[in-house]
């Protein structure tokens, strides 16, 4: 399996428990991340609620599983944020890159599914 297929795979799998409301924050999360930066949206999903905060777990999880060992351990939001805050700028970077690769397909399954 390609990584490519391996992230379409855990999107679609991630997206089965979304509603309309996951769905739409799904499909603006890339945009509030190339404006604002990862931390801080992952930070603004955790206050702003369940619907945010059911996507933006779908994501610690992706993102932890692709970086474990190099940099997360659990994808636990306050031990994600600390593993985030003390990354390589390269590690941070490639973290961040790969937080939009997988969005993608994200937006797409989530929206196929629900649509």
């Amino acid at each position: 399996m390609t990584l490519e297929q391996s992230r379409a795979k855990d999107a679609w799998n991630a997206c089965a428990k979304y509603g309309k409301e996951e769905v739409n924050v799904a499909k603006g999360l890339p945009a509030l991340i190339m404006n604002s930066g990862l931390m801080q949206v992952l930070a603004f999903c955790r206050e702003k609620g369940e619907a945010h905060e059911v996507v933006a777990s779908s994501l610690r999880q992706w993102l932890c599983g692709r970086f474990r060992n190099r940099v997360f351990k659990t994808d636990d939001f306050e031990a994600f944020m600390q593993a985030l805050y003390e990354a390589k700028p390269e590690d941070f970077q490639a973290i961040t890159a790969e937080a939009f690769a997988w969005l993608k397909w994200l937006r797409q399954m989530a929206a196929a599914r629900k649509g």
